[in-house]
């Protein structure tokens, strides 16, 4: 069990768990998920966290195959900047490990915004809370339980 699976088990949401065996080597550990999983890569969505004017983390939730656009987090956060948070501070923050960073659960809350492509989907994937292991669930559900919002912020 991981804090991800404890906060949908507690919110009482359907959702469904995809284990896989991660292989460290792997590139890209989204693009891993999609392929093992044999699921359309566009519904795997990876979870990143940045630093808004140097000061609040903020999570960014976007599709595997894409790019977060800082401009676009700092935007829809009514931020002026975002930079790519430090390694050490996400996993201190979040509580979990790069690679198994889920948007649920995480040690603090932090402000989320889940790119506007989620919502065409009736379900996607996150991470669950450690690499080789992917939660899916309903757009609506993740926004529900992480407090995001959507916007659009892939590039």
């Amino acid at each position: 069990m991981t804090p991800a699976i404890n906060s949908a088990k507690h919110a009482g949401i359907v959702f469904h768990l995809h284990e896989y065996p991660h292989d460290a080597a792997a590139a890209s550990y989204g693009l891993e998920a999609a392929e093992k999983l044999g699921v359309a890569v566009e519904q795997v969505f990876k979870t990143l966290v940045v630093k808004l004017d140097g000061k609040q983390l903020a999570v960014g939730i976007v599709p595997v195959k894409g790019q977060l656009g800082l401009k676009q987090i700092a935007k829809a956060a009514g931020a002026k900047k975002a930079a790519m948070a430090d390694p050490a501070e996400v996993e201190r923050t979040t509580g979990y490990v790069l690679g198994g960073v889920s948007p649920l659960g995480q040690k603090k809350r932090l402000p989320t915004y889940i790119d506007a492509s989620a919502q065409q989907f009736s379900t996607l994937y996150v991470s669950a809370g450690r690499r080789g292991l992917e939660i899916e669930l309903s757009p609506s559900d993740l926004a529900s339980l992480s407090h995001g919002r959507f916007a659009v912020l892939a590039i």
